[in-house]
């Protein structure tokens, strides 16, 4: 095993701090636990998939007329980003006569959407000039 080498190119002995390193994998998810949260997070990287989430969080139950009006795209775009959803299991839906309605899925984490996802945005200052 060849020694690490640091951020100058010197290299220098490993663990730097035990502890910490101890600390760290201990509380690390695991590979298939990060795989999935990864391909949680892709899910509501898309832009409709993401608007569809909030605009539930915000009125709890639309129809997808409904849902195409409020984001102003067409039902098509709203029903392929529900479907995606659906099967995720993140949206549940309900019928009513011939209207189905969809809402969060129960234990969707409340503060995801408003407290997470905005602070995420906010930090990363997309939209924005940065100067950093």
């Amino acid at each position: 095993m060849e020694p690490a080498v640091g951020e100058h190119g010197q290299p220098h002995a490993h663990p730097v701090d035990a502890e910490r390193v101890a600390r760290a994998r201990e509380r690390l998810p695991s590979a298939d636990e990060t795989a999935q949260l990864t391909a949680a997070l892709s899910l509501i990287a898309d832009p409709t998939r993401a608007r569809v989430l909030y605009a539930l969080d915000l009125v709890e139950e639309l129809c997808v007329g409904d849902l195409a009006l409020a984001l102003e795209v067409n039902e098509d775009v709203v029903g392929y980003a529900l479907r995606v959803l659906r099967t995720a299991g993140l949206v549940n839906r309900r019928k009513e006569g011939r209207v189905v309605f969809y809402r969060l899925a129960d234990g969707f984490p409340e503060p995801l959407l408003e407290h997470c996802l905005r602070k995420v945005v906010d930090l990363t200052g997309v939209g924005e000039d940065r100067d950093d």
